[in-house]
């Protein structure tokens, strides 16, 4: 049987054992309502810390791809391995 993502704050006084279960197996969030609207979300730590690590990726790339629109440098995978081996 499939879990429900979506279950009453109400719940997690109720059934924790079990949210924490299902949101460590499946590593997806459960949304937890009050009063019939969307109230909190909760989520394994690893699910976390790979959204958040996600995230700081796709803004790292948006910041490349607006220096990139802002420069008119462009450097080839060779320029950029020699400048990281001289570094290092």
């Amino acid at each position: 049987m499939k879990p429900k993502l979506i279950r009453p704050v109400s719940d997690l006084r109720n059934n924790f054992s079990e949210i924490s279960r299902v949101v460590h197996e499946t590593q997806q969030p459960i949304i937890l309502t009050r009063q019939g609207y969307g109230d909190m979300v909760v989520l394994s730590m690893e699910a976390y810390e790979n959204m958040r690590y996600d995230s700081e990726v796709y803004l790292k790339l948006q910041e490349a791809e607006r220096e990139a629109l802002s420069s008119g440098a462009r450097y080839s995978s060779k320029d950029v391995l020699k400048a990281m081996k001289d570094v290092l």
